[in-house]
């Protein structure tokens, strides 16, 4: 049997060799230990890729703690599945987690069951939230676009004498994007203020 090991740490600031002494001291001697320095919910995990891509049928993956290999308890399962499909067993060091034995397997089990919890109440707070931001009028989806009908009712409306603003209301644009369907009409600059008081406009 090949012990497979993964070591990961967060940041430079923290050492790898608090994991390897672990391993040690739980009579675990890896015969090939995979390490890298990156966040837990980076899902590049170039380390990680390449130590599952070298596990081979018969083989057990170690690991010190369950959070030093998964982003959450549905990424756990994934890779515990991806291992599983290759004839691969996986040991948990400070949980007492092996999947050679039955209790191990049950404890994984009681994961699947945190991860659909996980995802059904972040999916009810997406909604949730959803609600929220529409009762508060906040509107989702493509902004509008000024199609050549939208284009054509701009310009009926500006002849009609609407003023910038209303039409900006009535098509759901923005002022610039009115003006470009204007044919680059801005709004008037006054001009030089006459002797008569009169401003000329330009």
């Amino acid at each position: 049997m090949t012990l497979v090991a993964y070591i990961r740490v967060s940041s430079v600031g923290q050492s790898l060799e608090v994991q390897r002494d672990k391993m040690l001291a739980a009579g675990a001697q890896p015969d090939h230990i995979f390490e890298e320095k990156r966040s837990g919910v980076d899902a590049n995990r170039p380390a990680l890729k390449e130590a599952l891509r070298f596990t081979r049928k018969g083989d057990t993956f170690v690991i010190t703690k369950i959070d030093r290999l998964a982003r959450s308890a549905a990424d756990l399962l994934s890779i515990v599945k991806e291992l599983q499909g290759k004839g691969v067993e996986l040991r948990v060091l400070d949980q007492s987690i092996d999947t050679s034995n039955p209790a191990g397997r049950a404890m994984l089990q009681m994961l699947g069951v945190f991860a659909e919890f996980e995802t059904a109440i972040r999916a009810e707070r997406q909604m949730d939230g959803i609600a929220k931001a529409k009762a508060d009028g906040t509107k989702f989806g493509r902004k509008p676009q000024a199609t050549p009908d939208v284009v054509a009712d701009i310009r009926r409306m500006r002849a009609e004498g609407l003023m910038i603003r209303e039409i900006m209301e009535k098509v759901g644009l923005s002022k610039a994007s009115v003006y470009r369907a204007l044919g680059g009409e801005g709004p008037k600059r006054p001009g030089p203020v006459m002797a008569d008081g009169r401003t000329l406009l330009r």
